[in-house]
Order: structure tokens, then C-alpha cells, then sequence
């Protein structure tokens, strides 16, 4: 790896930078460091975290960090982490993915929220419901710009590429970590007890266990007792799936299972856009409002509501959205949408000027 000269536009940190929202965030205007070697010789992780910026201080080598995901971190590396930015002359933007806590409790989510805002760092929010919702939260009206998720998969890369044909099966597809938040199990037994269609198939790619998953009342036993049970359903396990492997499962599916029981945004579900897949999506957080962003270019998702009633009728909820998505499959068009790919390169060429502005504000 090589360092990234300031010539070469603003040197930005993403913290974390795992996922596809980050790495797209480059252009001429600016650079991402994580995985780039600094002056010091060292070499900037990309999941780096606030302990490793503050052993490699002072901060000159960088121009702008970007906070993404902060529930991982401790409270009292934070806040030092933006103090040495204030002092080094670095610029810290924070984009808030969520307005709820992933992990964690709200009082400790709403704590680490008070933090970035007594330290004045640039918010940007995903939606305008997200900009609402912080201010419940917070108690004071933000401001913040109002940048969109954007696509996840990278048109350039889908170019030559397509939806895999089949025969009349309907193909669904589910990934990601096993998290509270997502509802996993019931999902795939519902699937399998009530997708009858014995060419249907269920793929299931996860990301590895770990001991947590398997302790204390944890549903990987479960998860993978159901499998086993349904020969339709096939698992893939990844250490961390890679941008690719979730492209090629997705490029041989044809509905996107999306069973959060809270969330704010989705990434998943811009993905199910980009590779005209059917969502078969909770309506939770502001993921309409990510839908009416694109409403007209894309196929309404099959929305199933959680929002309302006893938790024993989710799984009736979700069945029947089931159903009638599998009803709709049997006369969808199952190829890439060209036109949607082209409009996407366009909101990404906006969004880039978008952080732009964000990353070149005032200091």
C-alpha cells in the first residue's frame, strides 16, 4: 500500500469502512486512507477503530473522519478521539445509519449521540424521517445534510453482468449477521412450511458465528436445525461475505427476504434495487421513505407491517406477504433494469458532490 498525498485531494477515515457505503465515497475531491500506509509506515485498517487513530497521533495525515457505525466503541476513547481531531485541525462528519441502537442499550446510544453533538461534528442523515427522529432523540432540531444511501452495487460492475435465469422457481435470498434485530429464524421456518413449491429454493449466505451466537438462549442451533430439515433451503457461510459474494447470490435470486424487527435503514434493501430483486420487507424506520426516493423506478417492495398488534401475529404478517410476493414473482421480469443502473451513476455523481461540501466546510 502507498500513502496518500494531500495533493491528491482530502485524505479521509472512515471509521469503520467495511461496507460498499463507504468505499464508494472517493473521487477526485477526495481520498480514502483505510487500507493505505501513512507516514508513520503504518498502515490504516479498514475496520479501524478510535483506540488505533489516538496511538497514531497527531492526526496531520488526515484531513476529515468519517464516523459511521459508533456502538462498537468505548465512550471514553471517543471522546478523546474527537478532542485530538479538534485539536489537529481535523474535520469529523457523522453519519447517522441508525436511530436505534444495533447493539447496546438506548440510554448508552443516546449518550455516544450527545457526544458528537456537543462536539459540533457535520451530521448527515440518510433521510429526512432520520433528521426528525435525532431530534426527538436529542431534544433539539439538527442540522444536517440529507445525503441517500445510493446505490450498493456499483453500476460499473454490474455492466456486464445479469440476472442468472431459471426455470419457473421462484429463487429467495436472506444474508447477513445473525443480529436481534433481524428475525432469522421464524423467517426460514415459515419459508419452508409455507412456500410449498417443491423448485423453490431458499438461500441463506451468513456471516460466521461466533461463540455468543451458540450461548445463552443463542439461535444458531436453531437456525441451523431448520436448514437441515428442508433440503430446498441452502446455507453459505462467510468469515465476512465480500461485496462480490453478496452480488453473485443476489444475481441468482429473484425476492430478497428483508425480516428486520427494528432498523432504521437499509442497505439490503437499496441492493434488492440495484439487482431488480422483490423485497419482502418489514415496514420499519424510515425504510418507506427509502422507497419513495425511488418510487416509480423500482418495484414497490411487498411490505409486511410489524409496526402494529401482538408479536404472536409477526408470523402471520409475514407468511401472507410471503404468498403474495411469490404471486408476483410468476409474472415479473427477472433482468437487470439498465435504466435504473444509469440513473443511480447520476444520484452517485450527486452524492459525491454532496460530501464534498460536507468534507470541505468549515473547520
Amino acid at each position: 500500500m502507498t500513502a496518500v498525498s494531500r495533493s491528491e485531494g482530502m485524505r479521509v477515515v472512515h471509521l469503520p469502512a467495511r461496507t460498499p457505503y463507504a468505499w464508494k465515497l472517493q473521487g477526485h475531491d477526495f481520498r480514502i486512507l483505510n487500507g493505505t500506509e501513512i507516514p508513520s509506515g503504518d498502515t490504516v485498517p479498514t475496520t479501524v477503530d478510535a483506540t488505533w487513530l489516538l496511538e497514531h497521533g497527531p492526526l496531520t495525515w488526515l484531513d476529515v473522519l468519517h464516523l459511521h457505525h459508533i456502538d462498537f466503541e468505548d465512550l471514553a476513547a471517543l471522546e478523546r478521539l474527537l478532542d485530538a481531531c479538534l485539536g489537529d485541525g481535523v474535520k469529523v462528519v457523522f453519519t447517522a445509519h441508525d436511530t436505534r441502537p444495533m447493539v447496546g442499550s438506548a440510554e448508552d446510544f443516546t449518550a455516544r449521540l450527545r457526544i458528537l453533538r456537543a462536539a459540533e461534528v457535520s451530521w448527515v442523515c440518510l433521510t429526512e424521517g432520520s433528521v426528525t427522529k435525532l431530534a426527538e432523540i436529542l431534544g433539539e432540531r439538527l442540522t444536517a445534510a440529507v445525503i441517500p444511501h445510493g446505490y450498493v452495487a456499483a453500476p460499473e460492475a454490474l455492466a456486464g453482468l445479469d440476472r442468472e435465469s431459471s426455470s419457473s422457481a421462484a429463487r429467495y435470498l436472506m444474508f447477513g449477521a445473525s443480529r436481534a434485530s433481524r428475525d432469522q429464524l421464524s423467517t426460514m421456518t415459515n419459508w419452508s412450511l409455507g412456500i410449498t413449491d417443491p423448485t423453490s429454493t431458499l438461500h441463506v449466505l451468513l456471516r460466521a458465528f461466533s461463540p455468543a451466537d451458540f450461548a445463552d438462549g443463542g439461535r444458531a442451533p436453531l437456525l441451523l436445525e431448520t436448514a437441515g430439515r428442508d433440503p430446498r433451503i441452502h446455507l453459505t457461510m462467510r468469515p465476512y461475505p465480500t461485496d462480490e459474494e453478496v452480488v453473485r447470490a443476489g444475481l441468482t435470486s429473484d425476492a430478497l427476504l428483508l425480516p428486520y424487527l427494528w432498523g432504521s435503514h437499509s442497505g439490503q434493501l437499496e441492493l434488492a434495487f440495484d439487482l431488480n430483486l422483490l423485497p419482502v420487507c418489514s415496514r420499519t424506520g424510515h425504510l418507506p421513505e427509502q422507497y419513495e426516493r425511488h418510487k416509480g423506478l423500482v418495484e414497490e417492495p411487498e411490505w409486511f407491517d410489524w409496526s402494529q398488534g401482538h408479536p404472536n401475529l409477526f408470523g402471520e404478517k409475514f407468511l401472507t406477504a410471503l404468498e403474495n410476493a411469490a404471486a408476483r414473482l410468476d409474472s415479473r421480469p427477472r433482468r437487470l433494469d439498465r435504466e435504473f443502473l444509469d440513473y443511480r451513476a447520476q444520484e452517485h455523481r450527486t452524492i459525491l458532490e454532496q460530501y464534498a461540501r460536507v468534507y470541505g466546510g468549515d473547520r
